[in-house]
């Protein structure tokens, strides 16, 4: 980690106590500065990765640190420690003051590194990208935007539930889960940004899911906001908090996490479709829409030459909520056979290719793909995921013009 460069901190004229736990680790080297020359210093240090003590801050000196940092490549995390006042999107929060008294010495340092390790993963991942992206294109944490990228679980059967779900509903897409089970089954059949652990479990559950999500590698690195104030956070998770505030406070600390780890999905969608040659839509996971058309045309050809099964079904979303396609798709991209395949539409729909399969077992795929998706509100809460879906099989004359044409013609008599 040291290679990428050392690490800014950031101050007022006393050192903080973190800049002395960075230094002592001997993994990250250190250079110190004031808010009075903090823009200066990102661009002459050229650091990896910037620690702001911002409990002493006012909002202008964050927010002209933050737009200076926003605009440097590869991607540069920026930690506000402590924060009291509002901070930018790309500003992540992280409050060592939420430490019990018995753990600082431990957990505070700890934590810390952790967070600022998740954090250099990213910016590693970014500098791939933009090595391995020719030509290369601009591509920034600022192009993210959670209500159009983002899906966060909610976990909760409290009164505060409906509060969180509307202050996350308003800026990202959420998953929503009434028990511990339900949302075990989200976060394998689909992609999350994040987790936010509301009221309506003891201390012992709460306790039990972050231990798992601490020994499993596909989630120990997503946003994790627990709401329960009574809980110590001494779990191997770099991008945990402890909020005891109301709604909009919770959404406040953990979008800028999110938005963090949806740019990180991202760049690995996007590092998938440089090895696919471009094939792959980095922003679904699925073929683009010509690579789509060539392979359908291919499929039908071979399936008639050869016998066998094939199979379309048609995904139609919400055209009043179009990141409700994405969505869709990303689920489908996650959860579709590896002989399958499928593109997202200019009118707002998914197609997907069922190889080898008749009419009835690409109903059975499809109903279960779209049962998936039904979970998802976008928005107001009443503003769901869940398509309509038609499918169409293959017919011994068919080409890919009639096959799709009848499949057009099926989802118009379904909205009819």
């Amino acid at each position: 980690m040291s290679q990428q460069g050392p690490i800014l901190v950031v101050s007022s004229a006393s050192r903080p106590s973190f800049a002395a736990t960075l230094d002592g680790a001997g993994l990250f080297p250190v250079v110190e500065t004031g808010w009075a020359d903090a823009s200066r210093a990102v661009e002459q240090v050229q650091p990896a990765a910037v620690l702001a003590a911002a409990s002493d801050a006012d909002a202008a000196g964050l927010a002209g640190l933050a737009a200076r940092v926003a605009a440097r490549q590869p991607y540069l995390p920026l930690i506000a420690v402590d924060p009291q006042t509002a901070y930018p999107d790309n500003v992540i929060p992280f409050f060592q003051s939420q430490v019990l008294q018995s753990q600082v010495q431990q957990a505070g340092p700890d934590r810390l590194m952790a967070r600022v390790r998740a954090a250099l993963r990213v910016r590693a991942l970014h500098a791939t990208v933009m090595r391995r992206l020719v030509p290369a294109a601009p591509m920034t944490l600022s192009q993210i935007d959670p209500a159009r990228d983002a899906t966060v679980l909610l976990i909760g059967r409290g009164g505060a539930y409906p509060a969180l779900s509307v202050a996350l509903g308003e800026r990202s897409g959420v998953v929503g889960a009434l028990s511990i089970e339900a949302a075990a089954k989200h976060l394998n059949a689909r992609d999350i940004d994040g987790i936010v652990l509301g009221e309506g479990f003891s201390l012992r559950v709460v306790d039990a899911f972050l231990t798992v999500l601490t020994e499993d590698a596909r989630f120990r690195n997503l946003p994790v906001v627990v709401t329960a104030g009574d809980l110590a956070p001494a779990y191997d998770l770099p991008n945990l908090e402890i909020v005891s505030g109301d709604a909009a406070e919770v959404a406040t600390i953990v979008l800028p996490l999110i938005r963090q780890h949806a740019f990180e999905a991202h760049l690995s969608r996007t590092l998938k479709a440089i090895d696919a040659d471009g094939l792959i839509d980095a922003r679904t996971g699925l073929l683009t829409a010509e690579a789509f058309e060539r392979d359908f045309a291919s499929a039908i050809y071979q399936t008639q030459q050869r016998g066998g099964g094939l199979s379309v079904a048609r995904f139609a979303f919400d055209p009043d909520h179009p990141r409700a396609q994405f969505d869709g798709a990303r689920i489908i991209s996650r959860l579709m056979r590896r002989m399958d395949f499928g593109a997202a539409q200019g009118d707002g729909s998914v197609v997907v290719v069922f190889a080898e399969a008749d009419l009835k077992t690409a109903h059975a795929v499809a109903r279960r793909l779209s049962s998936v998706m039904r979970h998802t509100s976008h928005g107001q809460r009443d503003a769901r995921s869940e398509p309509s879906v038609t499918v169409a099989t293959l017919l011994p004359n068919d080409s890919a013009k009639s096959l799709r044409s009848r499949l057009h013609e099926g989802a118009q008599r379904a909205a009819s």
